[in-house]
């Protein structure tokens, strides 16, 4: 991390907000790296790598740390070769799924995927893939121009290998293959590629609205634009494609959903019951066809309030909530859950002495770059544990503002998350 990255991470924790990924997450984290490192071990590395997918929701009250844990996942996440994506729903519908998986796809860089489609063909074929950089060609076909070995049976090959590797998954969409398939050969440069017709072919896998049908068939596409209702089947083939270039998965974070009930005239976001309803019922189909797909994991986070509010959370969506809810609860916090409640994970962790080590971790980086944050006092620690049951402000968030002094006492901080 940069100085600049830690100069902006610093001003972030003032105010009581998550400071970005990198090395300031880490260093400040105090009772939610046991959790991160589980997710990390027997969802990431494992479930998740091996084929299954996930959805996760994490929610708290207003500083509970969702947007921090999400980063802290992220992290994790890459760190095993994950592509991550992630995003707010203050800035993508959620009532369309294609709006969604538009931004996934936008967010995975799928052109590198297919880069490594690419390598994995040549290699396959008995070449090496790195000698094709260091001879300074363009592309496999122009590499074996080079060597006079690009004649009617090495074609044939690069086609089957195509054809084998995309054409006949039954675990991608026919258009979704064919897209592929032809941006593959592309960058191998057998089947040649216009590149007019590649941007079009990149332009219609992101969702894109302004799409040639009559050049989509000219391509051999059937004409049909990726919506809301053909976008998870879509995912599904997004995914493969990963897993084919040999990427362990994809991890979705989705942030901020609470949006969905709120009418204060700061959202920029208004959701009116229909559109409301149309996220949930999304949400819920996710869940039943999330057994269908694979290497994928979704994480919601939203504050306590779109659980709590019974006239537009989710419990007005029964059939969502049938499907979320938490059908045994226990005094232990159950780290295989799929509601993530951080205000359960802090009364279980946060001790006063693990409060007083996030503020000692917290000043010494605030004061590395701007100064003026101190250590907080056992008395300090003990008022704002005692205050944990009924404050609207969790623990990790008091206990910065508290070591830095900023506003603490307010309580009524409504930031995006901690």
């Amino acid at each position: 991390m940069n100085g600049n990255d830690c100069k902006t991470g610093v001003s972030l924790l003032k105010l009581g907000q998550a400071p970005g990924n990198g090395e300031l997450i880490r260093r400040i984290t105090v009772g939610a790296d046991d959790l991160a490192g589980f997710i990390k071990e027997k969802y990431f590395a494992d479930y998740i790598a091996l084929g299954g997918s996930k959805i996760k929701f994490v929610t708290g009250k207003a500083g509970s740390g969702k947007t921090h844990f999400l980063q802290l996942l992220s992290l994790a996440a890459k760190e095993l070769g994950f592509t991550v994506v992630g995003f707010s729903a203050k800035d993508v519908w959620l009532h369309d799924f294609g709006e969604i998986y538009s931004e996934i796809v936008k967010g995975s860089d799928l052109t590198l995927c297919l880069g490594k489609c690419a390598e994995k063909i040549v290699n396959g074929l008995g070449y090496d893939f790195s000698e094709i950089g260091a001879r300074g060609q363009g592309t496999f076909a122009d590499y074996l121009s080079s060597i006079g070995e690009f004649d009617a049976l090495i074609k044939r090959e690069i086609r089957n290998q195509l054809r084998a590797m995309f054409l006949k998954n039954p675990l991608l969409d026919n258009n979704f293959a064919i897209a592929v398939s032809l941006l593959t050969g592309g960058i191998l440069g057998c089947p040649v590629l216009e590149s007019a017709s590649g941007d079009m072919l990149l332009s219609w896998l992101m969702g894109g609205k302004d799409i040639n049908l009559r050049a989509l068939r000219g391509l051999g596409l059937s004409p049909a634009k990726i919506t809301r209702h053909n976008a998870r089947h879509m995912l599904r083939s997004l995914a493969e494609v990963h897993r084919i270039a040999s990427v362990p998965g994809i991890v979705v974070m989705i942030d901020n959903t609470e949006i969905l009930v709120r009418s204060t005239s700061l959202d920029p976001v208004r959701y009116t019951r229909l559109k409301r309803e149309d996220a949930y019922e999304s949400i819920r189909e996710l869940i039943d066809e999330i057994d269908t797909m694979g290497n994928l994991m979704f994480f919601y986070a939203f504050d306590r309030e779109l659980i709590d509010n019974e006239l537009f959370g989710i419990k007005s969506y029964q059939a969502l909530w049938m499907r979320v809810q938490n059908e045994i609860v226990s005094d232990r916090f159950n780290r295989f859950t799929d509601i993530i409640d951080l205000d359960r994970l802090w009364a279980a962790e946060l001790t006063e002495e693990n409060l007083l080590e996030l503020s000692g971790r917290v000043a010494e980086a605030v004061n590395e770059h701007s100064g003026g944050a101190a250590r907080i006092s056992g008395e300090m620690a003990s008022r704002i544990l005692s205050k944990a049951g009924y404050a609207k402000t969790s623990l990790p968030r008091q206990t910065v503002l508290a070591t830095t002094g900023s506003d603490y006492g307010t309580g009524d901080l409504d930031n995006d998350g901690f």
